[in-house]
């Protein structure tokens, strides 16, 4: 499944990601966002707006775009 087809408050474990761009990996690393961590699913902002998450104990905003890259298994 991906990212965006969570529910708010839901967890998953990062499985993949792969096919988002190099670019957006790199960004995710340095936030400590990778393959196999935690994270949860706080919300969505409207009209097509960034996804909340929080991962290792912080909350980032991720474009919808990106987070439809990113391959999970809810927890």
């Amino acid at each position: 499944m991906i990212l965006t087809e969570l529910k708010k408050g839901e967890k998953a474990t990062i499985l993949n990601l792969s096919r988002t761009t190099k670019l957006v990996q790199r960004r995710l690393l340095d936030l400590g966002v990778t393959e196999g961590e935690e994270v949860c699913y706080k919300c969505a902002l409207p009209f097509g707006g960034p996804c909340m998450l929080e991962v290792c104990g912080q909350c980032i905003g991720l474009r919808r775009n990106e987070a439809k890259e990113i391959q999970v298994v809810r927890t």
